[in-house]
Parts: C-alpha cells; structure tokens; sequence
C-alpha cells in the first residue's frame, strides 16, 4: 500500500468553485466544440474540398468511434491517477487534435483522421469532471451533476455562432486552429484554477492510498465494489441495460425528428426549430433532474423519467405548440438520464472502481446509440412511416422503467452532512468513506462476500 509523506495542511474549501470551473471548461470539450459545430463546418468544407457532404458528417462517427475507445482507458487511468493529471493532457492533446484537422488535405481517409483523436483525447475530457464532483458532494450529488453539465450545455449553443464568425472572418482552416487553441487556453487556465477532487494525494500524478496527517496515517480507500464483482452483480447490468436502451430510444427520436414531424405535416423550419426546444428541454432536465434525484429515490423519479417520452410521442403531432410540448417532454427526460447515470453507480456500485465503470458504461452507451436512429431508419425504410416503429419504442421505454425499479434500495445511500465535513476538512471526510470501506472489508471477509454498507451513521441530523 503506497504511502504520501507529505500532506497538505487541512483548510476550507468551497467546492462550489468545482462545479463552475468543470461546467465552464466544459463548453470548450467535444460536444460544444466540435458536434454542436460540426453542421456549420460543412458548406464550407464540402466547397474547397470536393467532399460530398456524407464524408464531412461521417468525422462525427469516426470522432464517437475514437471516443468510444478513450472511454474505457480513460476510466481505467482515473481509478489511479490525479484527476488534474488526466484533464490537462487530455484537454492539451484533444485541442491539438482539433487545430490538426485545419492541415488536413482534400484525402477523406486523411480528413478523417483527426477526428479519431479529437474523440480519443476528447475522452478525457468529461468523465474525470465528474469524478471530481462525486469526490465532493454526496448530498447534492445529482444536482452539482446536472448543474455543471448544463453550463457545457449552455456552449453548445454559443460554439456555432462562434465557429460562424471565425469561418467568415478567417475562413474553415483557421477557424478549426482558433478553436483548438481556444480549447487549450480555456480549460487548462480553468482546470488549473478551479478543478480538483477532495482528499486526492498522488505521487507524479499517481494516486496513493494512504497520507500522513499530524503524524498519523490517514486512509484515503473508498467504500465499494471492484471492477469484477461489479460486473458481476446485477446493478451494474440493470443500470447499463435500463439506461442504455432509453439512450438508444432517445437519440433515434432526436436524430429523425425533423423529418418525422415533416412527414406529419409540420412546416420544414418549424420542424427543425424543435431540435432547439430538444435542446433547451435536455438543459433544464439536468437541473431539474438533480435537484429531484438527490431528494427522491431514483426507482421512483427514474421510472417517471424513463416514461416520460412515452407522452411525447403519443402527442408528437402538428400544430407546433402540441409538437413542441411533446418534444420537451423527450427532451427532459434526456437530461435527467445524463444525472442518473452517474449517481446510480456511486449508490449501487460505490466509488472504489468509478473511474472503470463509468467510462465503460459511457463507452456503451455512446456505441448503442448509434443503433437508435439506424433502427428507426430501417422501420421507416421498411414500412414506409414511423408510425409502426412507435409501438416497440414504447415496450422498450416500459421495459427500461421496470428494469430500474428492480434495483430496490440503495447499496451506499448518501452520509447526512457529508458535504459540509467535505467543505471543511477534506481529510475528515475521507476517514469517514475509509471507515465504510474498511467495516464492509470486514463483513466481507467474515461472510465470504460483499455487502452494501448501509451508511446509517449521520454526521448531523440535518443533511446538507
């Protein structure tokens, strides 16, 4: 067991600074800067290159393909490295990445190129955000989730208008180059300033278990399941089947929209006006849904959510304020997805191997998705509307809701007070999860397996 010697003197903090400097860095990270620009880009692109417009869209699959990958090694590296010591690379290499694709010749395969390590790198720019989030809050976990991912959210609507007047100003090629040096600037000065995880000691970057306080040896281990047991136990097949397949349903709703409600009678512009109430609706689902999970078990606001598209499709029809209703619902229930995720693995699973599963979760996730609108093309291909798809999108959605009321009660339920006790000495909050992990350890040991800690000590009556 590796040892710090050294550890820094215990003081306040206000991890508040957090979750703004993680939502803020966060506009300059993949989603923003590159999908939300990517439409953008094309005219332009296609104009110089000769590319048809299959080619220049496709960077966004082959982008996912490298993220994809990045996933899974990135969880692998934050179960042992700083937080700090993943972000800053990935953000360095992901921003160069980006300025490469301004060099690329008119060769599609060597267009392509780059946005394999914009999605490789870009990997390493999201999931480390929200370890250091859960490394703070247990009380408002779900909310400090949904709050800095709606500030990333928040970028992708400014990136295109951005990525417009660079591209009038200066043309594709320097526009992609500004944008990677943004991206650099940006989230190094802001990771650098504000973003950290609690208690978190390393050695050049690699993580210890143990430091030295006032002479004494602090336990830094975290409450949960390995890798292995996690997968073998059926939480971690509940969450990822249950949240998956709503993924699936959700993006080939959102990827087929326009034409879907084109078909219906609904006027082009109008019909792509919704993918902006999408938008919208997704941004105040991830609020929303925090402050709702972290107040009412997630078996019952999940299920709720999950449901939620069910109304939206069935009302999905013109005039546009009946559409538009429908889509929110949709899009609401998307945003509170992206909360759920992470708080049911820190619940059921436990913190001890995060880093591993949510990056091999996401890594799923975004290789489902894919499957979302090309099931939907195949039904509309098919039959000729998506009136007959409708039917099986809804026995999925029933099935997800089902799936995560079967994960029953909390295996690690919040500490009352635990945020405070974090904001005030990180350390201290540290023995508190490594008191946890260490009494499971023991009941492990003496029953041969891994029970839930039921965490019913409160640190104060009234949580934070």
């Amino acid at each position: 067991m590796s040892v710090n010697p050294v550890s820094p003197a215990r003081r306040r903090r206000n991890p508040w600074w957090v979750v703004i400097g993680g939502g803020v860095a966060g506009t300059v990270g993949p989603g923003p800067l590159i999908l939300s620009t990517l439409g953008v880009f094309v005219i332009p692109i296609t104009g110089e290159t000769g590319f048809g417009r299959t080619t220049v869209t496709g960077a966004y699959s082959v982008a996912a393909v490298g993220m994809a990958i990045g996933l899974v090694v990135v969880g692998r590296m934050l179960d042992r490295y700083a937080v700090r010591h993943i972000l800053v690379p990935s953000f360095v290499l992901f921003g160069a990445a980006v300025a490469a694709i301004a060099i690329t010749p008119p060769v599609a395969p060597l267009f392509l190129l780059p946005f394999f390590f914009v999605g490789l790198f870009g990997a390493g720019t999201s999931i480390p955000f929200t370890k250091a989030l859960v490394s703070w809050f247990d009380n408002k976990r779900a909310l400090v989730i949904g709050i800095t991912a709606g500030i990333s959210g928040l970028g992708a609507s400014i990136t295109p208008i951005l990525a417009g007047a660079l591209i009038g100003g200066l043309g594709w090629r320097p526009a992609y180059a500004m944008l990677g040096l943004i991206a650099i600037v940006v989230s190094v000065t802001l990771i650098i300033g504000f973003v950290r995880a609690r208690a978190e000691r390393h050695v050049r970057g690699r993580l210890v278990t143990e430091t030295i306080e006032d002479g004494r040896e602090v336990s830094l281990e975290l409450p949960g399941l390995t890798l292995r047991e996690a997968l073998r136990s059926r939480h971690f097949w509940l969450i990822t089947l249950g949240l998956g397949l709503v993924g699936i349903v959700v993006v080939g709703l959102q990827v087929h929209l326009v034409p879907m409600m084109s078909d219906r009678g609904l006027d082009p512009a109008q019909a792509a006006l919704l993918l902006t109430v999408f938008g919208l609706a997704s941004l105040v689902g991830r609020v929303l849904g925090g402050f709702l999970i972290d107040r009412v078990h997630a078996t019952v606001v999940g299920p709720i959510v999950i449901l939620a598209p069910i109304v939206g499709m069935l009302f999905l029809h013109p005039p546009f304020g009946s559409a538009a209703a429908a889509v929110a619902f949709i899009g609401i229930a998307f945003g509170i997805e992206y909360d759920l995720l992470a708080l049911l693995i820190t619940r059921y699973l436990g913190m001890k191997a995060f880093g591993n599963l949510i990056g091999l979760i996401n890594s799923v996730f975004l290789l489902g998705t894919a499957f979302g609108p090309l099931l939907l093309g195949i039904g509309y291909d098919t039959t000729g509307s998506y009136d007959a798809v409708i039917p099986f999108l809804i026995g999925t959605l029933v099935f997800c809701a089902i799936l995560i009321v079967l994960l029953g009660g909390y295996r690690y339920p919040a500490v009352a007070g635990f945020d405070r006790v974090a904001a005030e000495d990180e350390l201290a909050a540290a023995e508190i999860l490594s008191d946890i992990a260490e009494n499971e350890d023991e009941v492990s040991a003496h029953h041969g397996n891994r029970p839930g800690s039921t965490r019913s000590e409160a640190l104060d009556p009234a949580a934070d």
